[in-house]
């Protein structure tokens, strides 16, 4: 890979942050899931994060900030990613098939007020799709994280979409998006 192949991938991901930087529609979706965030944690509710593939390693990075910390010592805040008990998850896809992994362990673990956070790049994964149903009957707030179109999940619930259609360009901002939310609910949490 030469330097201008590097600097060209490092540009393609400046310009994707660029687009979300001047969309005041985005801003503001960030914004609110972050003040819902907020509302959920400070009420005894949690942030619940569900993903496939690189998306599962968001959902398990964010829950991640949330629990331990991002930008200061202090008490945790409850956040969990669907899927990463093992055992749950190869059971549960044995036993009723890999669209409903995440269902199960969100009618077991999800209380009314949550808030659920699906992380798809394409918004077409079958197995987060699946869980949307459930989660408005246990009416937990939703806003998926996707990529440019939002796919089928767009459809159905509240999308922050990134724009763009690459994979990797989607992921870096869904990180973005995440941390910036981490933060300002850490600081609206803690800083008062």
């Amino acid at each position: 890979m030469s330097f201008e192949t590097i600097r060209n991938v490092i540009q393609a991901s400046i310009d994707v942050k660029k687009e979300i930087l001047d969309s005041e529609v985005i801003l503001a979706q960030i914004d609110e899931l972050a003040n819902h965030c907020l509302k959920s944690l400070q009420s005894g509710g949690k942030v619940i994060f569900a993903g496939n593939g690189g998306s599962f390693a968001d959902s398990q990075h964010l829950a991640a900030e949330f629990i331990s910390r991002l930008q200061f010592d202090r008490e945790p805040l409850a956040s969990i990613a669907l899927g990463t008990n093992s055992s749950s998850t190869t059971a549960i896809g044995n036993d009723y098939g890999y669209d409903q992994i995440f269902v199960r362990e969100l009618k077991a673990i999800s209380r009314s007020g949550d808030v659920y956070i699906p992380i798809s790049t394409s918004g077409n994964s079958q197995n987060i799709l699946a869980t949307i149903e459930t989660a408005k009957s246990l009416n937990l707030h939703i806003v998926a994280l996707t990529g440019n179109t939002g796919g089928k999940l767009k459809g159905q619930v509240p999308c922050i979409c990134v724009p763009s259609t690459r994979t990797e360009r989607i992921q870096e901002c869904h990180i973005m998006i995440g941390h910036i939310i981490c933060g300002l609910v850490e600081d609206r949490y803690f800083k008062k």
